[in-house]
C-alpha cells in the first residue's frame, strides 16, 4: 500500500475512533502533500512524502525546545505525541552503531581525512540515511570521526 493511501485510511480510522491528535497530525501532513503537488504540478513520490514527514518532525522538535523554555509542558507533550504519530510512517530508524558504520564506510571510500571533507562525506551519506536517521545526529558523528 502506498504511503499516501495509508495516510488516507489512517485519517479515516482516527476520525472513527475520535482520536483528535492523530487526525489533526495526519491531516496536516496530507495538507503539506497536497500543497507540494499543487505547487510542483506533479504527483509526490514516496521519498517526497518521507521528506515532508522528516521536515515536520524536525519542526516539532524545534518547537519542543521553545515550549520547554516557555514552561508549557502541555504543548511539549502534545508535540511529542505528534512526533510519535509521524514516526510510524518513516522507515525503521537506524541505530547509532549502524549510522556510525555507514559514515565510517563513506569516510574510507572517500579517503576523507579532515573537516574540509565533511561536505563530501555528508553528501555521500545523506541518500543512504534519508528518512532512516536524523541528519543532525549524522552530522555530529561525521564531525566526531573527522576531528
Amino acid at each position: 500500500m502506498s504511503l499516501k493511501k495509508q495516510l488516507m485510511d489512517d485519517v479515516k480510522t482516527a476520525m472513527k475512533e475520535k482520536d483528535r491528535l492523530r487526525k489533526a497530525t495526519i491531516t496536516l501532513l496530507r495538507a503539506d502533500i497536497k500543497r507540494f503537488e499543487v505547487d510542483k504540478r506533479k504527483e509526490i513520490t514516496e521519498d517526497g512524502i518521507i521528506d515532508l514527514i522528516s521536515k515536520q518532525i524536525k519542526q516539532k522538535k524545534s518547537a519542543i525546545l521553545d515550549f520547554k523554555k516557555g514552561g508549557r509542558e502541555d504543548l511539549v507533550q502534545e508535540a511529542e505525541a505528534e512526533i510519535d504519530v509521524l514516526m510510524k510512517y518513516l522507515p525503521d530508524q537506524l541505530t547509532e552503531e549502524e549510522l556510525k558504520e555507514i559514515i565510517g564506510n563513506a569516510i574510507k571510500e572517500l579517503k576523507a581525512e579532515s573537516m574540509k571533507d565533511m561536505g563530501k562525506v555528508m553528501g555521500a551519506v545523506k541518500p543512504i540515511i534519508k528518512g532512516k536517521a536524523d541528519g543532525k545526529m549524522a552530522s555530529e558523528i561525521v564531525k566526531a570521526m573527522l576531528s
